[in-house]
This record gives C-alpha cells, structure tokens and sequence, in this order.
C-alpha cells in the first residue's frame, strides 16, 4: 500500500524550530516569560512523524503550540503538573473543539513513587432525573436533538481537578502557568488545517451566535487555514482564573454566564445552576492496576478506575488474550514507499510497514466484543453503582478472564453477552448501543521523576455547540460540554430493569478515556505514558499502542502508527486505507462483518529508554513532541 505523505512535521527538529524561531515577550503575571513560538500549519490528513527522543524531559500533546507551552514550563523549572495545565489551557484555545475550561478530565500522575488518579470528571446538575434524554413521545431522543442546546451540558471539572492536582504538585506559581494561553489569546494563533476542516462540515456551531461571530467569516465561512485569530474574551476569563483560582470560572460572573447560556437556550434548555457549579468537587481515587505478562517480562498498567471503563477494558482484552495463541502471531512486516519528499538528506526511499495479522486480529476483536458486553452491563460512577461481586478487580481476575476467552472459536461470535465474574448475577441491564466522541491526550515526563498521563475533554466535537461570552464587548469565548450525553438515554431495558450508567443527579457518566502509566514490575521503573482521544474506541487505540511496544517490541510512535481497529461488540472495525484487502476478507471468511472506516486517533506517547525518553504523536492529528 503506498500512501501520500506530506513533509509538514516531518522532522525531529521542529520542537527546536518552534523555540529557535520565536520571539520574546515579556508578561506581567511572574518571573515566568513565555516566548510565543512561529506557528506552522499543522496537518488534519496523515503525516508520517519519526518520534522524538529526549534525555531529561519530554512533552506530548495533540498541538504543536500546546506542546511548546508545556516545554517553556518544564524548561523553566516546572512540574509535570505545572506543564499539564499550561497545555490544557493553550488546547482550550487552539484545539477548543476537544477540550477546554467548560469540560472535564481524567488525570494520572506518578511522584516517583506512587500513582495517583485524580478525577475531574462532569457531573450531572442535581436536578437531573433518569428522564433527561426521554422525549415528548417517550422514546430517547436523538442523538443530536440531546447534545445542541443546554440539555446536554454537565457541572464542568477539569479546571478545579487540575487546581487540586497543582496544590499537591506544582512548582511554578498557578498564575504563571496561565500566561501562554493568555498571550496567544490576545495576539492571536494561526487557525491550523485541522481546526479549518472540522469546522467545514459543522453544521450546528453556526446556530450559536456566539460561535458564528468567532469561528467564521461576515459570509458564514470558516476562518481559512492561516488566518489570525484572536480570543479577548477567553483571554479575560484565563486571567480571573490565574487569579483567582476555578472560584472564577465556577462562582460569580463567569459561572452566571455559563447558567444563563444553558438554562435560557432557546429550544433545548438544560438544568445546570450555579450551586452545581460551586459545589463541584473533584476526587481522588486510588488507580486501577493490574499485572500484564509480555515478551517475556512482567508489567504493571495503571489506568482510571471507574467512572472510566477505560483500564477495565483494556484490562480485559490484554488479559483474554493472554490466553489465547496471540501471543504466538508476531505483527506482519513490509516495506512500502514512503512517498516523503526529502527536506534534507538522508530521507529514506522506503519505510516499514507493520500490520496485525488476520489470526491476530480474530483473537483481538473476539476478545474486545466480550470486553464490551462486560462494559455495557457493570460499568457507572462508582457513587451510584456497585460493582460486581463486590470489586471492580472482579472484571479482571485471571480465572474469570480465562474463562471468558474459552468463548473465543475460529468463526466470530458477533455479538458477546455479559459474563458473571464472581459467579454473581447483576440486577443491572445491559446500556444500549450509543454514539460516544471526542478528546484529547497529554503525556508528560518533568526531570523530577514525575510523569502524568491526562486525558481531557468536552465529549463531542464542538461539545453542545453553545459558546460562553460574558456580555462585555469581546470577541470569542469558550465552548461548553454535551458530556451528559455520555449517560445512557434510556434509563431502563424493555423489563424495567435499571441501566447502571443511567442518569441520575450528581452522577459522573461513564467514560472511555484510558490515559494509562506502565511500569516494570520488578524494578518499579516507569516504563510508559500513552492515551488517546476517540469516544469508544479509545480503548482500542490505547491498546494497540501498549500492544505493539509491549509484545511486539516496536517503539512508540511505530505502535501509535499501527492502523486502527476494533469492535465495540458488533462489526469489526477497520481503519480505511491502512489494510490490504485480503485482511477483510480473512476476516469475513471467520465470520466477522467487517466496516472499514475512518479511524482517527490523537494518541500521544511517551516511554523510557536507556538514554532517557522517546516520544510519540499521532500522524493522523497535528500533535508533536518537545523536550530536552
């Protein structure tokens, strides 16, 4: 398969580029002064990047300005923490269709010595009944009847998880870590391909007027690739934030206008108050670990406990398959052209292909409908929901796993049931098919031996499509969440029985997000910090990457170049373009109906080596890597 390859990223030395090329600024905030780097286009197709490897610290994120911030801040005596929320708020700005103030957050940090899971996940307005998604003919609603509009809109964590985080972790004054969003707010940023052509076929960000006077032209058309753009108001709202802590975006006059914007929507008003919004608290909760055996070696994964279903799924799949001949089906290798055009020598002509095998590939989305059909079933905010058989390690016991990947034969199952892990019978019904989307991911190693893994988001693109502008006279503003919509619509199966991630007030909806720490088990050194965007299929592309550099001894950005796959417990997913065609059809000779399609991950990796890191982003999105 010979595949089109642009030179934009293509190169190692653009994390030097981005600095050498800047010009200094000063800043009234702190000793801190941000540089503002040149801002090249970014991609929004498919780039080959070739990893980068650093010796004290490393910094990944799914923008090349975001990933700059994070760099200046670690390169000025930062912590991981300290670089993570100077990330996030320059993604707020820069990436405000995945992430941003108004949404929420998932976030790992290892202190060198212990892993902590800090949840900044939304939560549903105390008002909010299991009805919420249930229309006037009483059947759910659409899935974008709910998510437009202040229906779909949760209490907003990110930013006071983060400020939690900060007070345990932070080196640098919170003030200080607010100045690079500040600044490129206010002078303005180069609208990136991607953002230009998510923006193209959006059809509902135009009906928020808010919206359509800052992401697109007096004709209505998106803002083109290159174009300048500024965002006083978000700029202003950072600025009481630095200030004054989260009680600025989730008390006062900024919290009133995040209320008004949802509770006065015009035909599909929500429920959010402001006492939602004071009241939100972010929690820590002890991470979920577990033992993986690969290659050889001994590993220990921690990933988010529930509200996630990420590391309980990845969990899953790693453990059913470790009992099944996978592990006996090494990746298929060829060479293909690499269709690069040389910036400079040496470029090569031809680059290797790696490929899941057909076998592999049966093995691996059997397991993943068994997964899923376990997530379905158990999987809700630990407040409101028990788990099975006491504990969510129950889902992960090496017996029961076994025995679930008994259920695995040479012709798919295409649709798995629920196990019974414990032997104990669930009073849960199974959660329903549902469209699930969005993110973004942030790795990060600081040279003080912490590393965090941080996956963030506002659900959907573009959230509930309602922007935030406080009234002042300035420009812009901020997106809010639709991540109520991560709850299941209909609160019952057709006997009555209760859905375990229904809706319910105060309750935290079930995530997919797996931002996910490996360790070696014997020494306890970190040997890798990965996640991803993608709604559902975050697991799979967080699982493919621990796959291919745990068992299959690839480097990080060769497992996060991996094609895309998986099943969410029906078709057999397939990453368009990235499969030869005699793979579907092996597939669909074992049965599986086989879709390819549009698979686009934002993975961002970093992992250790004997020199010190190398890290890896997504070719399919504009993220790169920086450090020292």
């Amino acid at each position: 398969m010979k595949r089109l390859i642009t030179p934009l990223l293509l190169t190692a030395t653009l994390a030097a580029v981005l600095t050498a090329c800047s010009s200094t600024s000063s800043s009234s905030l702190g000793s801190f002064s941000y540089t503002t780097p040149d801002q090249p286009e970014g991609s929004s197709g498919y780039t080959e990047k070739p990893g980068w490897a650093t010796s004290k610290y490393s910094v990944a994120a799914a923008n090349p300005l975001a990933t700059d911030a994070g760099y200046q801040i670690l390169k000025a005596g930062g912590s991981a923490v300290d670089a993570a929320i100077a990330v996030q708020m320059v993604l707020a700005l820069v990436e405000p269709q995945s992430s941003g103030i108004a949404g929420g957050s998932f976030l790992l940090h290892y202190n060198g010595k212990d892993v902590e899971a800090f949840d900044g996940r939304e939560t549903a307005p105390a008002a909010a009944t299991d009805k919420l998604f249930i229309g006037a003919d009483g059947k759910p609603m659409a899935f974008y009847d709910a998510v437009v509009g202040g229906r779909s809109v949760g209490t907003p964590g990110a930013v006071r998880m983060l400020e939690m985080a900060h007070k345990q972790y932070g080196k640098l004054p919170w003030a200080q870590l607010f100045q690079p969003a500040i600044r490129l707010s206010e002078d303005g940023f180069k609208v990136s391909r991607r953002l230009y052509t998510l923006l193209v076929p959006e059809v509902h960000l135009k009906k928020d007027p808010v919206a359509l006077a800052y992401f697109y032209d007096a004709n209505g058309r998106p803002w083109p690739v290159g174009h300048l753009l500024k965002n006083p108001e978000l700029a202003a709202v950072l600025k009481q934030i630095a200030a004054n802590g989260s009680k600025a975006l989730l008390e006062g006059e900024v919290a009133q206008a995040i209320v008004d914007k949802v509770q006065k929507h015009p035909t599909n008003p929500g429920q959010l108050s402001m006492a939602d919004l004071a009241g939100y608290q972010p929690k820590k909760r002890d991470p979920l670990c577990y033992d993986y055996a690969a290659a050889g070696k001994n590993y220990r994964m921690c990933g988010m406990p529930p509200p996630s279903s990420g590391a309980i799924a990845i969990g899953q799949i790693l453990g059913m398959l470790n009992t099944t001949p996978a592990a006996t089906l090494p990746p298929l290798r060829t060479m293909t052209d690499t269709g690069i055009r040389c910036i400079r020598a040496p470029c090569p002509s031809q680059m290797e292909s790696v490929l899941p095998s057909p076998d592999w590939l049966h093995l691996y989305t059997e397991a993943s409908r068994l997964a899923y059909a376990d997530r379905a079933q158990y999987l809700g905010d630990p407040d409101f929901v028990q788990p099975p058989a006491g504990s969510w390690m129950s889902l992960l016991e090496p017996a029961y796993l076994a025995s679930r990947a008994k259920l695995i034969g040479q012709q798919s199952m295409r649709t798995a049931t629920p196990g019974r892990p414990g032997g104990v019978q669930s009073s849960y019904a199974p959660m329903p098919d549902q469209i699930e989307y969005g993110t973004s991911h942030i790795s990060i190693i600081d040279p003080y031996g912490n590393a965090i893994a941080m996956t963030t988001t506002i659900e959907d693109a573009w959230g509930s499509r309602q922007m935030v502008n406080r009234g002042k006279g300035l420009a812009g503003g901020f997106l809010l969440n639709n991540e109520l919509t991560d709850f299941s619509f209909a609160p019952t199966d057709a006997s009555g029985a209760p859905i375990a991630n229904r809706v319910q007030g105060g309750k935290r909806p079930r995530s997919s997000m797996a931002p996910t720490l490996v360790f070696d088990k014997a020494t306890g050194q970190l040997v890798m910090t990965t996640g991803s965007p993608g709604g559902a299929v975050i697991i799979h592309f967080t699982g493919k990457t621990l796959y291919g550099v745990l068992n299959w001894g690839l480097n990080i950005q060769q497992a996060i170049n991996l094609p895309n796959f998986g099943s969410l417990n029906g078709p057999t997913l397939l990453e368009a373009g990235r499969f030869p065609p005699s793979t579907a059809e092996a597939l669909r000779a074992r049965g599986h109906e086989v879709r390819e399609q549009d698979m686009t991950s934002g993975l961002q990796g970093i992992q250790r080596t004997p020199n010190g890191f190398f890290g890896g982003a997504d070719p399919r999105r504009e993220g790169i890597v920086m450090g020292e």
